[in-house]
């Protein structure tokens, strides 16, 4: 029973972790995309106009995939997930060694070949 509540205590460890770092990304994001947007006003740059929304949508195309990841990929597909593919594939290959094994006990060669 203990080593199940360590696992428990570990996935639960490793899930605040990854929120921790998803809530930090975020702010950072947020602080990140002020910052952006405040040093074009000043530069006031005619190089090339808005190019810090390139640099904010990019940012937050990737801070989407950062959220996908832990909210709803690792969500879904935990450890739990994984043992339970894992236990139908090994389930799934003892049925089909089963079957072969049949065959080859009921297998009656035919003596009536005639060459």
């Amino acid at each position: 029973m203990e080593k199940q509540l360590h696992e428990q205590y570990e996935y639960a460890r490793r899930r605040i972790k990854q929120k921790k770092r998803l809530y930090f990304h975020f702010v950072v994001f947020v602080l990140g995309s002020l910052l952006l947007f405040v040093s074009h006003n000043i530069l006031d740059s005619s190089f090339v106009t808005q190019w810090y929304l390139w640099i904010i949508t990019t940012w937050l195309f990737l801070f989407i995939l950062h959220f996908i990841k832990i909210f709803i990929t690792d969500r879904f597909m935990n450890k739990d997930w994984e043992r339970e593919q894992i236990d139908r594939l090994v389930i799934k290959q003892q049925k089909k060694i089963e079957q072969l094994q049949s065959k080859i006990a009921n297998y009656e060669p035919n003596n009536n070949v005639k060459l």
